[in-house]
């Protein structure tokens, strides 16, 4: 690369960081579905024409801002992983809530875009999206994998979580039906109690202390991967 091809690229990169900080901030402050890439144009003074030599379209917009979202939770999870490496499994998966909580709590738009509702007419390319969206279900799969006990599932375990095995997030692990079903009913218990706290699903005033509310259901879903 010559020095002035290392200037543009600089340059260029430069510009997208500048995109995605300002599409982060519309994202916080309209919701994803209103997401415009000619709005965004608008507020960093660039004729709504130019900001398609950077961004090719809002959907691709969307995958750069799920990306990242991902990307910031995976690091804030490994990084509360790697500051308590002697804790055991149970100890572990609160960990790993506690920190997604934490993350959702500080960046709750960014939150809503990779676990709410999703985005009218976008469909998130999995060539671009699930390296970075498997991470913390990975970090999961090797807290459930510490677990003394690999029992084989249920019959109804099979049917319902059998295929699940051959995924590729799954397969090779050595997980069980039985084990991936309680990881999971757990997991989606941290996940439905983090979503209360932050969209507020009782109402405004029914979590006087989330705090309490969330250690309260990370008890059971704790139950539940070690039982």
């Amino acid at each position: 690369m010559t020095l002035v091809e290392g200037i543009r690229a600089r340059n260029r990169a430069a510009i997208e960081a500048e995109i995605q900080r300002v599409a982060s901030e519309h994202l916080a402050r309209y919701g994803a579905a209103a997401l415009s890439l000619r709005a965004i144009a608008r507020e960093l003074g660039m004729a709504s024409s130019a900001i398609y030599r950077y961004v090719e379209s809002r959907d691709e917009l969307l995958t750069r801002l799920i990306v990242a979202a991902y990307d910031s939770l995976g690091d804030d999870v490994e990084a509360a992983l790697a500051a308590q490496p002697e804790a055991r499994p149970a100890e572990a998966f609160g960990v790993v809530a506690h920190a997604v909580r934490d993350w959702a709590r500080s960046r709750p738009h960014e939150y809503a875009l990779i676990y709410g509702s999703p985005v009218p007419g976008y469909h998130a390319p999995p060539e671009r999206t699930v390296e970075s969206g498997t991470r913390v279900p990975r970090l999961l799969i090797g807290v459930l994998l510490g677990l003394e006990t690999h029992a084989p599932g249920s019959e109804l375990e099979e049917r319902a979580f059998g295929h699940l095995l051959t995924d590729p997030v799954f397969d090779g692990t050595g997980l069980t039906s039985g084990t991936l079903h309680r990881g999971l009913a757990a997991w989606t218990l941290v996940l439905g109690a983090i979503t209360t706290e932050l969209f507020e699903q009782f109402g405004t005033e029914s979590l006087p202390d989330p705090d309490a509310f969330f250690a309260a259901i990370l008890e059971d879903a704790e139950l539940l991967v070690t039982r």
